[in-house]
């Protein structure tokens, strides 16, 4: 049994918890994203249509740029001006190819406008300098008469552009300069000085914080910086089945292998409250929030293509990672300003994929498509709990594998005063199909139509060019009354119900 309970409100699910990534790697930009304007491809200012209405669709509400490890070695001024005239580069991060920075700063808030949605730019921190860090973010929010500004009006853009958000360098630990938390701290501290507030114009800082269970970056990183310097810091976690050197195929894999997987994903959790709980020791306040700014499955990539492009498909498996992922999202949304799926386009778990002028959905499209009701609504409270109500979540085992069979979260929005449940859930089993009881407090009840779309298949299945809806949700109406519902999730499936409660 589900318990929902709308009364007890917990905390605002911020739509950026429901971000995506973009990173100059492989066909992410090119050809996924960005075609040029004399392309045979459909395009509006050179960006596909296709790519754009999709991820339109889903009220995409934060897109990261432009990297990612290529974000420093990034020089913002090679992406300006006449394309003709623009820096080629080697991309040493990703696949030795040659970057002609056609897509750049313009190109790239041009995007964010088209696709209505907020952008997140990653500050070169790692190869940088601090001058080209502040004249940077002058370029874009800046208004009035200084060589700056007038630069970017003579490159067509005489109103300065919003800009909220700024991670300040990427992975420093790593692929950023292979910093010590202390160093990258002090580093950290000084660029932040000098990215600067313009006009109206307010910038929400971000840290590069930790990967995955690097809890002493935390530790050290906090107890250097407060609120006076940053507004959030970073996490980036990613579910590898295997190692870093044999990750697993993204469709040929065992049983085992997606419980694996599956259990991976779910860690996720663990890892989020233990940083939660070293940033409490530092900003009991709950000053600075964290961002998941980097998250999802790696695989090895598909056979035959560039091993530097992290091209892969994308199954079933992956769409129960997506919703375990986002349901825990959602949880711990009172703590988690925003999260960033890697990546949006052609890398890693893609929304959608391309082929020329072919588009594809993958089922973690289809997932952040069901979900999206969840943007800026209330968390409630909801739990599994067995008839005398305690907590009690089913569980699956196999081999030396448990993990829950349940995973779920639950959200109210006010329409035209009633309240709104947005209830989302996702089967883990391979095998058995799990029958959930709805129960509201006595004084409520599920009232006139609920919307149920449910998405569902074998865990290896996935969409190809020729056969794009192989895995699709679909969407039906059902007729609910009373305070206790039953739905039947099938094998290896994820649920999306919306209903009114009086």
């Amino acid at each position: 049994m589900l318990h929902i309970n709308p009364d007890k409100t917990l905390s605002h699910i911020a739509p950026e918890i429901y971000g995506q990534f973009s990173e100059h790697l492989g066909r992410c930009i090119y050809d996924g994203i960005y075609v040029g304007e004399d392309s045979d491809i459909p395009n509006v200012k050179g960006m596909r249509k296709d790519v754009v209405e999709a991820l339109r669709a889903l009220h995409l509400p934060v897109l990261r740029w432009p990297g990612g490890c290529f974000a420093d070695e990034y020089h913002w001024r090679d992406g300006i001006g006449p394309k003709e005239n623009r820096r080629r580069m080697v991309n040493t991060n990703w696949g030795g190819i040659v970057e002609d920075n056609r897509f750049g700063t313009h190109e790239f808030l041009e995007l964010c406008d088209q696709l209505d949605c907020e952008p997140y730019i990653a500050v070169n921190l790692g190869s940088g300098t601090v001058q080209e860090a502040a004249e940077w973010i002058e370029y874009m929010t800046a208004d009035g008469d200084s060589t700056i500004t007038n630069l970017r009006k003579e490159n067509g853009r005489t109103k300065p552009w919003h800009l909220k958000y700024v991670g300040i360098g990427n992975e420093n630990w790593g692929c950023g300069g292979s910093m010590s938390p202390d160093f990258y701290a002090n580093e950290y501290k000084r660029y932040q000085c000098f990215c600067k507030n313009y006009g109206n114009n307010k910038l929400y800082k971000v840290a590069c914080g930790p990967s995955g269970e690097d809890y002493n970056w935390t530790k050290e990183l906090m107890s250097r910086i407060d609120h006076e310097h940053a507004n959030g810091i970073s996490l980036h976690y990613y579910t590898v089945p295997g190692d870093w050197e044999h990750k697993g195929s993204a469709t040929d894999f065992s049983d085992e292998e997606y419980y694996i997987t599956i259990s991976k994903a779910l860690h996720i959790e663990d890892i989020i409250e233990k940083h939660l709980a070293i940033m409490d020791e530092y900003d009991p306040n709950h000053d600075i929030d964290l961002l998941v700014d980097e998250w999802g499955t790696w695989y090895d990539v598909e056979p035959g293509t560039n091993p530097g492009f992290l091209y892969q498909q994308n199954t079933m498996r992956d769409a129960i990672v997506t919703a375990a992922s986002l349901n825990i999202f959602n949880k711990h949304s009172d703590r988690i300003a925003m999260a960033n799926i890697a990546q949006v386009v052609n890398v890693l778990q893609a929304m959608i994929l391309t082929e020329d002028t072919k588009i594809l959905k993958t089922p973690t499209y289809d997932v952040f498509q069901m979900y999206k009701e969840h943007q800026d609504a209330t968390l409630v409270e909801s739990y599994a709990a067995d008839a005398a109500n305690r907590i009690n979540e089913p569980v699956i085992s196999y081999n030396d594998i448990s993990i829950p069979a349940l995973s779920e979260s639950v959200s109210v929005t006010e329409q035209n005063g009633q309240k709104l449940l947005t209830i989302t859930l996702s089967n883990t089993s391979l095998t058995d199909s799990l029958s959930v009881e709805l129960e509201l407090p006595i004084k409520y009840s599920f009232c006139g139509k609920a919307s149920v779309a449910m998405l569902h298949a074998e865990a290896r299945a996935y969409n190809t060019f020729d056969d794009p809806d192989r895995v699709r949700a679909f969407e039906t109406e059902e007729d609910w009354n009373g305070n206790l519902q039953v739905v039947s999730l099938p094998a290896c499936s994820v649920c999306r119900i919306c209903c009114y409660v009086s």
